[in-house]
């Protein structure tokens, strides 16, 4: 899946390139690096103008909230003998695409020091719970190109990380909650309800930007839609604390935090501050045991402390929370400053 190697196919990559020889007659055409901000101003202009040249089939959707990704019929407007457009057929039954999405208020957010500007379609939120931009969730998709050409898709639901996905997923997917429940059919599958469905339309610098894929050309805008179904929290360094909150300074790029500066972010690093006691050591434990046979209530957390694990056994609540410390009352945590060596899993 293109998605899904998109880090290590970009490592790849490189590595293919510094192992050619200058005079390899075989050289491969590189596509010169364009600038970040005109490129932007280029993609949103052709999103823009295929929101306006293209309808969806709404009426479909109405008064459901379970429906496939392949019941979803994007058209571009009829013409006449002059290639003008005409006026979009059905209108009690199709919505053009600028009006469903509200054009004249993309999404934005920032990406390399850059602002981008992007739009969802959401035909579902879903009854479950919104995704965190690092977790780990079970959907299916299918990716075209602006010109119809598809270029990947599931056929059965897919299991990805999101922090291994192009930018714009992390940006899109936490905008859509996961499915109420499900049911588990007697063949094996299961059926899930009420869950996330949307399109969204991303400018190529949320996408693969200048790297070709397959298919995909360089620079290229890209729609994906997508029927969101389950997610987990990630962990990716085992610390005890969820990779999302690793986000130090809120701009979902996980790989520009590295407090101990070892080139390993603290989200992929057990030892953030690189003091040689372990994140989670750094932190204080706590276990509640919550008895619902007898009306007990589950515990308001207090702030900085996050839950690590949850179990029920007859009724039984058993939550294992972290909660971050400031012994020397700086305003740093003391797993994020190495003069700070106090490992609270010796009182344990």
């Amino acid at each position: 899946m293109k998605l899904k190697t998109y880090v290590l196919s970009t490592l790849c990559f490189l590595a293919l390139l510094s192992s050619c020889k200058k005079d390899d007659d075989n050289s491969i055409d590189l596509i010169p690096e364009r600038d970040r901000t005109e490129q932007q101003v280029a993609d949103f202009d052709s999103l823009q103008k295929y929101l306006t040249t293209h309808y969806y089939n709404r009426g479909n959707f109405l008064g459901s909230d379970d429906h496939s990704i392949s019941e979803i019929v994007i058209t571009e407007l009829p013409k006449d003998d002059s290639g003008n457009y005409l006026d979009m057929p059905d209108p009690d039954y199709n919505q053009m695409l600028s009006e469903a999405v509200d054009i004249d208020n993309p999404k934005t957010t920032t990406y390399q020091e850059i602002e981008y500007q992007y739009y969802i379609l959401e035909l579902n939120e879903g009854g479950g719970e919104n995704p965190n931009f690092s977790d780990n969730v079970r959907m299916n998709y299918f990716g075209t190109l602006l010109n119809g050409t598809s270029f990947d898709g599931t056929v059965t639901p897919i299991e990805f990380d999101l922090m291994t996905l192009i930018p714009g997923w992390r940006e899109v997917i936490p905008e859509f909650k996961t499915a109420e429940g499900f049911v588990e059919n007697g063949d094996g599958t299961v059926t899930f309800t009420n869950y996330g469905l949307g399109v969204m339309f991303l400018p190529s610098g949320l996408g693969y930007y200048g790297e070709p894929k397959g298919s995909i050309p360089a620079y290229s805008n890209l729609i994906f839609t997508f029927e969101l179904y389950q997610s987990e929290v990630m962990d990716h360094d085992g610390d005890g604390i969820p990779s999302y909150m690793e986000d130090l300074n809120g701009n979902k790029n996980l790989y520009d935090d590295d407090t101990d500066g070892d080139g390993v972010p603290n989200f992929l690093d057990p030892d953030d501050d690189g003091d040689r006691v372990l994140t989670i050591n750094e932190m204080t434990r706590q276990t509640y045991t919550v008895d619902t046979n007898i009306g007990e209530e589950e515990p308001v957390l207090a702030e900085h402390e996050f839950l690590r694990s949850r179990t029920e056994t007859n009724g039984v609540i058993t939550i294992k929370t972290l909660k971050y410390v400031d012994s020397d009352n700086n305003g740093v945590f003391d797993h994020l400053q190495d003069d700070v060596k106090i490992d609270y899993s010796v009182d344990e």
